[in-house]
């Protein structure tokens, strides 16, 4: 492998971005952040909005800084959050800034379409994913109803990373994994499905060509290599949903492996060769979304450090707390299992006070109610690991094979105590890492790409190769079972 290759990767989340270089040799890789940038939100006129044209300044920036570093890089890609898109007029220009999946006009826009334009069946048979008030479908319906100007004169719609893409090369695309989380695509047959299209008044012919993970977009225009300082440099389109993008470098061995996505939310699901859509797939509200190489990822959002995160920032000013390893550190020390509570309540989605909600939850359950800080942690982190108890159980119910392992990734890999939780929740062996997964998975599509690895399996190993797993073994079998039976009996 050549050490000279060099990939730049943007990785864009809901409150700031980074531009990254990737470096693959001696079949291991290494990373290195060139740019770090807020992504803020514009509330204005009671909508919010993506500054679009802030994050491709931001992009020209990076790709600059590599320009004065003299590196020849090999390609460019980027990852985003899912749903959002935006407009394109039929003279070339973004009608408007793209309003974000936060929009007030998400808020009844499900419920609205469901009731009176498709059923909630009729749409999971189709799309096989999970139901949220800001999928791209439903946003859509509510700018229709709205007579939304830029919806109505769209003559191309891109999803945000696609978008980006179009604005280095003018070349449009629509990449799978982004597509995917719209609840527009049939994963069955991988395209966007024309009856839900009509639904909301638009055509297949306003979005790109369909493309898959590691697909050439086109190369910088004219334009951007003036900017930049650089040549005709390829844009790859790799995994654009950031999700898709971290699944595709977790170091797995073969196909027998639960991943979970551990951060402020968390993911876990599975990888197939095919969706898994059927009325306990509904019933259970797993999603299906697209992964690499026509892979499905078939998983579920479970809440996760939110809860943590949300208590602690009650707590008072972060520079007056115990740092998060002492506070987890006292949290070991109090009884475990005394208070539980079912972390994806709707209690817990958006309340004014986290650390009350959960205290009203226990004492709706019956059971102690947590007072300190060190109390509250325990109860999340119990909580949590036999929330992911439970939905590993249905995965391994769903799944063609036996799971193996679970591995996760994330900054919550870094969690030490909640990943011993896991494994001795789940009684899988875990394996933790690695932490920037999402960089990782765009850097290796794009070597992907170039040739340089053949597929997800050479990806994953030079993973494997290139970073320490830390590995956490079951323990305690008959006191979290016992545990399980308590969180199944509380559950409201």
């Amino acid at each position: 492998m050549e050490s000279n290759q060099y990939f730049f990767a943007v990785d864009l989340g809901a409150t700031s971005g980074r531009t990254i270089i990737g470096n693959i040799s001696d079949g291991r890789f290494s990373l290195e952040e060139v740019t770090r940038f807020p992504n803020n939100l514009i509330e204005q006129g009671g909508h919010y909005y993506w500054d679009i044209h802030a994050l491709y300044f931001e992009i020209i920036r990076g790709l600059k800084e590599v320009a004065r570093r003299g590196l020849e890089i090999t390609s460019i890609g980027i990852d985003t959050w899912g749903v959002d898109f935006v407009f394109i007029g039929d003279d070339g220009a973004i009608l408007r800034n793209p309003r974000a999946y936060r929009d007030p006009i998400t808020f009844d826009a499900m419920d609205d379409y469901l009731k009176h334009v498709i059923s909630k069946k009729e749409v999971y048979d189709v799309t096989g994913i999970q139901f949220m008030n800001f999928n791209s479908i439903f946003q859509l319906h509510a700018m229709k109803q709205e007579g939304n100007t830029a919806f109505r004169n769209a003559a191309k719609i891109l999803f945000v990373p696609d978008a980006l893409s179009w604005m280095l090369t003018g070349k449009e695309v629509c990449e799978y994994t982004i597509a995917s989380t719209s609840q527009l695509l049939d994963p069955r047959t991988k395209e966007l499905d024309e009856r839900l299209l009509q639904s909301i008044g638009l055509t297949r012919s306003q979005f790109g060509p369909m493309v898959q993970p590691g697909t050439v977009i086109g190369t910088l225009t004219e334009e951007v290599q003036r900017l930049t300082g650089l040549g005709a440099v390829p844009v790859i389109a790799v995994a654009g949903h950031d999700t898709g993008a971290a699944v595709a470098a977790v170091p797995a061995k073969d196909e027998r492996f639960a991943y979970l996505s551990s951060g402020t939310w968390s993911l876990m699901g599975i990888e197939t060769k095919d969706a898994i859509i059927s009325d306990l797939s509904y019933e259970r509200n797993f999603t299906n979304e697209g992964g690499i190489e026509g892979t499905t990822r078939f998983l579920k959002n479970i809440c996760g450090m939110w809860l943590y995160e949300r208590c602690r920032s009650e707590w008072g000013d972060a520079s007056h707390l115990p740092s998060h390893q002492e506070l987890q550190g006292q949290a070991m020390t109090v009884e475990p299992f005394r208070s539980l509570i079912n972390p994806d309540d709707p209690m817990f989605a958006a309340p004014s006070s986290m650390i009350q909600a959960i205290q009203q939850y226990c004492r709706d359950t019956n059971q102690s109610v947590p007072e300190t800080p060190a109390e509250i942690c325990r109860c999340i982190f119990d909580s949590l690991a036999l929330r992911y108890r439970q939905v590993f159980t249905w995965l391994q119910e769903f799944a063609p094979f036996k799971l193996e392992t679970l591995h996760i990734i994330g900054g919550g890999s870094l969690n030490k105590f909640l990943n011993q939780f896991t494994a001795n929740s789940t009684g899988a062996i875990v394996l933790a890492g690695p932490q920037e997964c999402t960089a990782i998975g765009n850097i290796m599509l794009q070597a992907k790409a170039a040739n340089i690895v053949k597929d997800i399996w050479q990806m994953r190993a030079i993973i494997a190769n290139s970073i320490e797993l830390v590995k956490y073994e079951p323990q305690d079998k008959d006191a979290w079972d016992a545990a399980y039976e308590k969180y199944l009996g509380i559950m409201k």
